[in-house]
């Protein structure tokens, strides 16, 4: 893919997660994609850190999305590279200090295979 198509992903994932739209979210995704995130490790210490497949993404999203009503992200940059994109954001949480974050979305064939987030 060139990087115009990898930052358009990355722009469609943003204002789908910002919107709490799962339904958009979801279909961005492979249906056994993967994610690894750091919050997932603490929330749910059996998983490691790693979900797979279109249900369990849609069942940390949405107690996400239910827990952190305000949750949102502002993109600061995204660096596409051949069959990937690193995106760095802001993560805000009324109530919460705000989180610098990256994460690499790998794709194959337009659609996301795996995603993984990066923060202290």
């Amino acid at each position: 893919m060139n990087s115009s198509e990898l930052n358009e992903i990355a722009q469609h994932w943003f204002a789908a997660f910002n919107e709490k739209d799962l339904d958009r979210l979801l279909a961005l995704y492979n249906d056994n994609a993967e994610h690894f995130s750091p919050k997932l490790k603490v929330r749910h210490p059996e998983t490691k850190g790693l979900i797979k497949g279109k249900e369990a993404l849609q069942a940390w999203w949405r107690d996400a999305f239910d827990r952190l009503p305000s949750l949102h992200y502002q993109i600061i940059r995204l660096t596409p590279h051949d069959d990937r994109v690193f995106m760095e954001y802001v993560r805000y949480v009324s109530g919460e200090e705000d989180l610098y974050v990256g994460e690499m979305l790998e794709i194959q064939n337009g659609i996301i295979i795996k995603s993984s987030v990066f923060h202290r």
